[in-house]
């Protein structure tokens, strides 16, 4: 059966169909689903089976629903992987309050007034 995907229909453009300046996006956009639907139905013969239309939509319809899954996962391991490791930074950080907080509560106020408080 012939690969219906995306993908190959693709090959089907000339590199003049790329490299068309006065090309709209719309009708470039018009061009490749065109191409697709094409290879759809080049792929779906009558005489070969009554149900071979069905068999092409279904074949398409798996390769789609993989495309999902895999994307869903990937997504997924992405996003607990900066989980872990934003998890990770922290739980490393040091525990001692560091330069910036330390002797604050002895600090002068400049301008201040004294026997007030702020």
């Amino acid at each position: 059966m012939n690969d219906t995907s995306p993908d190959r229909a693709d090959e089907n453009f000339t590199e003049q169909d790329v490299t068309e300046p006065d090309l709209t996006e719309q009708d470039r956009t018009e061009r490749q689903l065109r191409a697709a639907l094409e290879t759809l139905a080049g792929g779906v013969s009558a005489a070969a089976s009554p149900d071979a239309y069905r068999t092409a939509r279904g074949d398409w319809l798996r390769r789609e629903r993989r495309r999902r899954l895999v994307l869903a996962v990937l997504i997924t391991v992405v996003f607990t992987l900066a989980v872990l490791i934003g998890l990770w930074v922290l739980n490393h950080a040091p525990t001692d309050p560091g330069v910036i907080f330390s002797g604050t509560r002895n600090a002068v106020v400049p301008g201040a007034v004294s026997g007030v408080s702020p």
